[in-house]
């Protein structure tokens, strides 16, 4: 009975979360869920709030990461973004598609994939629609590399900051693990979206007329530009000093604030909205809802289908990817994650990292299969409708198992090539 009562109320919160009944933020069921949680003893209030101090940096570099994003908004690092593939773009859209992946990579990798998907998907089917070219193919990259893209840093993703930790490396050590696997997933991703997307995507011909004129974007905003990079610099260093990345994020952050708001271009509610507490409070209600799943029965059953022996074999590496790719397009990447990651932590300590790796690409890259694979996936579609453009679930999913099989073993092989190196 405490094993149904707990899946149902994971299953209700993800539902929820999933559609949004009248715009509800996804707190008004996480919340009330880990409460019934807590209050009929489905989980000890010591092992709830535990679960809370756990997820609790986690969840402050999330707040952190989100407004500075937004910040970076403000200060026009995305229209000047916007400006500069018109421009480079010419009127091609191969050209546009290339530039694209190379933005979207980008920005995950600094900003995390929020950013992708509410910050430039926009601006990309702005672009778009200015230069009088098809916008399904780019739009799908946006939605597609905010989780394929947020392979490379810890602070890429939700989920690897929930993994770095339990990962047992460094920022750098884990970036350096991951570059090839990143770089070969991004590459997989364009090969088969280029094909699929081929008849939006024509090469001019001599008798096609004239490209659009670039766009005259503003001057760069250095300001800006200069503290997102600092920060990124900040988060390698601060690893080497014991310093956790959410004082890093926080603190490029805050000088983008006191800009911002001394320029007049966000106000102390557009700052307090950018940090969007409801999410952050979701994350934490989801954390102990999933706990209490996991106590009752699906930690024990993924123990018994999860290799944790031989984590140098490629052959296990490919099936607990492939095992987190599943699990995370049933119940959520998110819950996945911590799922898994208590899964593994029994492992052997010489074959831990390569498991909690090899679960990162499946959550990671899996969750482009399904809508209800990642958050950032079902804010993705949301973003699209708000601005006119449908996403068939049907073109979604043909598009994901070109994808996502592929994808996913590829960047595993790289992954397996990589710790037989590094």
């Amino acid at each position: 009975m405490a094993a149904a009562v707990s899946a149902l109320l994971l299953v209700v919160v993800l539902v929820v979360a999933a559609v949004r009944p009248r715009g509800l933020p996804e707190a008004v069921a996480a919340v009330p869920a880990a409460a019934i949680v807590v209050a009929v003893g489905l989980l000890p209030v010591p092992a709830a709030l535990a679960e809370v101090s756990a997820l609790g940096p986690t969840v402050g570099f999330l707040a952190a990461i989100l407004l500075l994003g937004r910040l970076a908004e403000a200060e026009g690092v995305f229209e000047w973004l916007g400006a500069r593939l018109a421009a480079g773009s010419r009127g091609r859209p191969v050209r546009l598609l290339g530039l694209v992946f190379a933005a979207a990579s980008a920005t995950t990798v600094v900003l995390s994939l929020d950013a992708t998907v509410v910050l430039l998907t926009p601006v990309v089917l702005l672009t778009a629609r200015r230069l009088a070219v098809p916008a399904r193919a780019h739009a799908y990259a946006c939605g597609h590399l905010s989780n394929s893209a947020s392979l490379l840093l810890p602070v890429s993703n939700l989920t690897n900051l929930l993994a770095f930790s339990a990962a047992g490396v460094s920022f750098l050590g884990f970036a350096g693990v991951m570059a090839l696997p990143w770089l070969v997933a991004i590459a997989v991703e364009y090969v088969v979206l280029r094909l699929f997307f081929r008849a939006d995507l024509p090469e001019p011909t001599p008798t096609s007329p004239p490209a659009p004129a670039p766009a005259n974007g503003a001057a760069p905003p250095r300001f800006a530009l200069v503290v997102l990079g600092l920060t990124l610099v900040g988060f390698g260093v601060s690893s080497t000093i014991g310093l956790e990345p959410v004082w890093v994020a926080a603190a490029g952050a805050v000088v983008l604030a006191a800009r911002s708001l001394a320029m007049r271009r966000i106000d102390v509610t557009g700052v307090v909205r950018a940090v969007d507490p409801l999410f952050c409070l979701f994350v934490l209600a989801l954390g102990i809802v999933v706990a209490a799943v996991s106590a009752h029965g699906l930690t024990d059953l993924l123990r018994m289908l999860v290799p944790t022996q031989d984590a140098t074999s490629l052959l296990m590496l490919l099936a607990v990817a492939g095992i987190a790719a599943v699990l995370a397009n049933v119940v959520n990447n998110i819950p996945a994650t911590l799922v898994l990651l208590d899964v593994v932590a029994t492992a052997p300590p010489d074959v831990h990292t390569g498991l909690v790796l090899a679960v990162l690409l499946g959550v990671n890259i899996g969750p482009n299969l399904t809508f209800v694979g990642s958050l950032a996936t079902l804010l993705w579609r949301q973003v699209l409708g708000a601005r006119g453009t449908r996403v068939a679930a049907g073109e979604f999913t043909r598009l994901g198992l070109l994808t996502v099989p592929a994808a996913l073993a590829a960047a595993t092989c790289a992954l397996w090539l990589g710790l037989q190196v590094l």
